[in-house]
Order: C-alpha cells, then sequence, then structure tokens
C-alpha cells in the first residue's frame, strides 16, 4: 500500500514498476472509474511481446473468473441464458 505525499505523488512499488516495465521517466495515467482509479503506463514504456500480452490477458481472465466464482456468479452460457452464437445470429435484417 502506498500514502499520498503533501505534494500528491505515489511511489509505485519495485515489484509492480519492474512487472509492468516502469522506469524514471515513464509516462502514466490516471484514469477515473467510477470509485476506482486505474493507472495506465504510457506506450512507449509499455511494449510487450504478443506471447506476454496472452499471458497477462490469460492472467487477467483468470482473476476475473475467480471474482466471479466468489461472488457466486455463473458466467457460462447456460448461466447467462443466451450463447454467443445465438446472440450474433440475431442480425438485423437489411
Amino acid at each position: 500500500m502506498s500514502k499520498v505525499t503533501s505534494k500528491l505523488q505515489v511511489t509505485i512499488s519495485k515489484a509492480v514498476a519492474e512487472r509492468h516495465r516502469i522506469v524514471p521517466g515513464s509516462e502514466v495515467f490516471f484514469e477515473s472509474a467510477g470509485r476506482e482509479i486505474r493507472v495506465r503506463v504510457g506506450s512507449a514504456a509499455l511494449e510487450l511481446s504478443p506471447d506476454e500480452r496472452l499471458r497477462l490477458f490469460d492472467e487477467a481472465t483468470a482473476r476475473q473468473v475467480a471474482r466471479d466464482a466468489e461472488r457466486g456468479q455463473d458466467t457460462s452460457p447456460e448461466g447467462r441464458g443466451w450463447t454467443r452464437d445465438e446472440l450474433y445470429g440475431r442480425a438485423l435484417p437489411r
């Protein structure tokens, strides 16, 4: 956990900085997202290989599945009441 200084500065932990390749001079953007603030690293500092991007995507997906399971949410097609094929099969007539 970080604390905000009197100059409204926040320290990023070394582990997080290394994982996201944040170095002195990297641009970070703070984005309001409802009751949360997202920190986004500028594209110049975060150039990932396709394999690394896929690994991060898979990790994020696993975290979301775990959160849904904790909340008791069923995100399977059966639990939603519709499937992706049904959704896209409902194209509007031309």
